[in-house]
């Protein structure tokens, strides 16, 4: 099993760009626009989730054996702290846990004067392909 091309997944669809991706931090953005709003036009807290799960799944991948293994979310929660109804919000991850079988990732995710828009903890889980 490869990794799809990004933009053909919800990734692609929602805008999400990846801006740096390292060992120690992931960071991606993502446009708030109609595609990412809920009914009210606030950013939507699923496209909000979405993007967190995006850098800890993107920074964990980046840290395993791509050959042999692949990363996929378990677990996921977030506090939608502040609404937004335009521009571009910046998530950036750090991992909290790097084990054999599952990583732990903070989110911080940021309006463009780095105000917290939402803050997520994603465990992923890392798997043997297949």
């Amino acid at each position: 099993m490869q990794m799809k091309s990004l933009d053909q997944t919800i990734i692609g669809v929602l805008g999400i760009e990846f801006q740096e991706t390292s060992d120690e931090r992931v960071v991606a953005t993502m446009p708030v626009n109609a595609k990412t709003h809920q009914p009210f036009g606030l950013l939507h807290g699923g496209a909000s989730v979405v993007l967190a799960e995006s850098v800890a799944s993107i920074g964990t991948w980046n840290l395993i054996d791509q050959e042999t293994e692949l990363a996929a979310g378990l677990e996921i929660n977030a506090n939608h702290l502040r609404g937004k109804r335009d521009g571009i919000v910046t998530a950036t991850g750090t991992p909290v846990h790097k084990g054999r079988t599952t990583m732990v990732w903070d989110i911080r995710i940021t309006d463009e004067e780095e105000k917290l828009v939402c803050i997520s903890r994603c465990t992923v889980a890392i798997m043997k392909k297949q």
